[in-house]
């Protein structure tokens, strides 16, 4: 839906780009500008550029850019209505009367009131119903109290094939709406039937307090022992923490990823708020960068079993990936924080955190596994694979430390080991930079994805040199779109870039390149911010833009892409500036 261009225009007035950005990332200031990692993509140097004069921002490493309206939307996984909501929530500002209208906020909106029904239904089936008495004994039986099933909402969905459904049904729900909302399936005779039946259930809450999806586990009956609702419109699994809504809330800069759901609320519920989980699959590049906007150090609480220490070894790597300190605890004589708690209580616990031993400690001690290093060849294959760990070490000091560490414990040669991990990290800087290089050959030539672009190369590059100049010089655009029809236009996508431009300019009086959201998907407008990023190179004047119309209305178009590269194309506009 369209809003007024006066309160857009406020909006963006409202929340700075670098206010709103500084929320989810760390930014550092370069000149006018400012850096950080992205947070769409993992990177361990800063690609993404806060322009603060144009309130926007544009990854060089993966594409993503917008203005802060954009931003909302994909950090957020908002549509363009929610994203406004949300950002005048934030400001303060009242939403117009008329927003809110469109058909992806609605069903999201119907959805989560189906959520918040059902979480509603489930508790009260626990707490009041003859049908929750196995749920009840559960949790007793997990000594979980009162306050607590309150404080999480849990529930019980009875051994009942229809019972949610009925209760649902009565409420006006539709059955889309239940398909929707992963709350029902629908069976081979056309019927519907409740997707979680005789489990405890686990309100799956967002940042904001929305109940975007459940967990339910099983007590004794048959089927998989969690299960978790799929994505839907408004919950992607691989994107959510369990009860980051209650440590979001912590001052303290730590968190404690624990692997279950009961696992965190028994730790909860022993006083340590600051614990997470994630929803029944391994963790996630999203859900480490999460984290990593709340806290500067993760303790990693998982199961002592062989899948629980070959979990920690992935989150250790993803974590380090987005700049956090990762520290893991060291259980004995019990294999889960819930079990832990329950035998020796919460002060022992609390110094078993405060006591919790780095990643590479952890990762040293996994060499030794299946190893006897008593024996010459024991002591080799440890030796190597302590190699490859030290080489990780990005800080020149503590590596310098480990290493004598591990020389003088297995009395080997400190020069030996320095050696041997130099080695590994040279070939990793040139293994690196090639990596780096192909990273950047795919954005100078991404273009090229384009099936469009890559058949008519010259054109694509004027379309892009005309939406360009019109950014910056939108008085010009009734002259241009009188000379040339967007018909002329031989990419779909710029072509209708082109006609929201013109259409923009001529019904707006706060026409900007970066406000047409509501025409373009969160992506696209990312393909939008490069062509307006990349204009900042090189100044285009109106002897490039008749150049550029010549090409559009021409009919000779025959040159093969690879006849025309990006550096030709370069030094072209620069031979057209240097004509100013």
């Amino acid at each position: 839906m369209a809003f007024p261009d006066q309160f857009i225009l406020e909006l963006k007035q409202n929340n700075p780009i670098d206010s709103v950005m500084s929320s989810y990332v760390s930014l550092k200031r370069q000149g006018r500008n400012s850096v950080c990692l992205c947070p769409f993509h993992s990177e361990k140097s800063p690609s993404c550029v806060i322009y603060n004069d144009t309130n926007s921002f544009f990854c060089f490493g993966c594409g993503a850019g917008g203005d802060v309206i954009t931003f909302v939307m994909k950090i957020e996984n908002l549509d363009y209505v929610e994203a406004i909501k949300f950002l005048a929530d934030r400001a303060g500002m009242t939403m117009p009367d008329d927003a809110g209208n469109s058909e992806g906020s609605r069903i999201k909106a119907r959805i989560l009131e189906i959520n918040r029904t059902a979480a509603r239904y489930f508790f009260d089936t626990l707490t009041h119903s003859p049908k929750g008495e196995k749920g009840r004994r559960y949790f007793a039986e997990r000594q979980l109290s009162a306050a607590t099933i309150t404080k999480y909402g849990l529930g019980y969905a009875a051994d009942d094939w229809h019972g949610l459904e009925n209760f649902l049904r009565s409420k006006g729900y539709s059955e889309e709406e239940l398909i929707a909302a992963n709350l029902c399936g629908r069976a081979k005779n056309g019927g519907l039937y409740d997707q979680f039946r005789d489990r405890v259930m686990f309100p799956i809450i967002d940042l904001r307090g929305n109940v975007i999806a459940f967990g339910g586990r099983v007590i004794d009956g048959e089927g998989p022992k969690y299960l978790n609702s799929s994505d839907t419109p408004v919950f992607k699994k691989s994107r959510n923490l369990f009860s980051m809504n209650f440590a979001k809330k912590t001052e303290e800069k730590r968190l404690i990823l624990a692997e279950g759901y009961m696992d965190v609320i028994a730790v909860n519920q022993a006083g340590f708020e600051n614990v997470v989980a994630t929803l029944g699959t391994a963790l996630t590049q999203e859900q480490a960068r999460l984290m990593s906007q709340y806290a500067e150090e993760i303790i990693i609480a998982y199961d002592s079993d062989g899948a629980g220490q070959n979990a920690t070894h992935k989150a250790i790597n993803l974590l380090s990936e987005v700049g956090v300190r990762t520290k893991i605890i060291r259980m004995e004589g019990a294999k889960d924080p819930d079990e832990y708690i329950k035998k020796f209580g919460a002060l022992r616990f609390k110094q078993l955190l405060d006591k919790s031993g780095g990643a590479i400690e952890f990762e040293l001690d996994k060499c030794r596994i299946g190893l006897d290093i008593s024996t010459d060849q024991g002591k080799v294959e440890y030796l190597k694979k302590c190699v490859n760990v030290l080489a990780d070490i990005s800080s020149p000091i503590e590596r310098e430390v480990y290493i004598g560490k591990i020389a003088d414990e297995n009395k080997v040669q400190k020069e030996m080991l320095v050696q041997q991990v130099n080695g590994i990290i040279k070939r990793r800087i040139n293994s690196n930079k090639k990596q780096e290089w192909n990273e950047i050959r795919t954005f100078q030539n991404r273009y090229k994805s384009n099936p469009d672009s890559y058949r008519h190369p010259k054109k694509f590059k004027a379309e892009r040199g005309i939406i360009a100049y019109l950014a910056e010089n939108p008085e010009e655009a009734e002259d241009i779109a009188a000379r040339l029809p967007a018909e002329r236009f031989a990419t779909e996508f710029n072509k209708k870039v082109y006609e929201k431009i013109l259409e923009k300019i001529k019904n707006s009086c706060f026409y900007d390149i970066l406000s047409l959201q509501s025409e373009f998907t969160a992506d696209e407008m990312g393909k939008i911010t490069e062509i307006a990023v990349n204009s900042k190179d090189v100044n285009i004047n109106r002897t490039a833009v008749e150049d550029f119309i010549k090409i559009l209305l021409s009919d000779d178009d025959h040159k093969k892409a690879a006849d025309f590269s990006d550096d030709e194309f370069l030094k072209y506009m620069q031979s057209l500036k240097s004509k100013k």
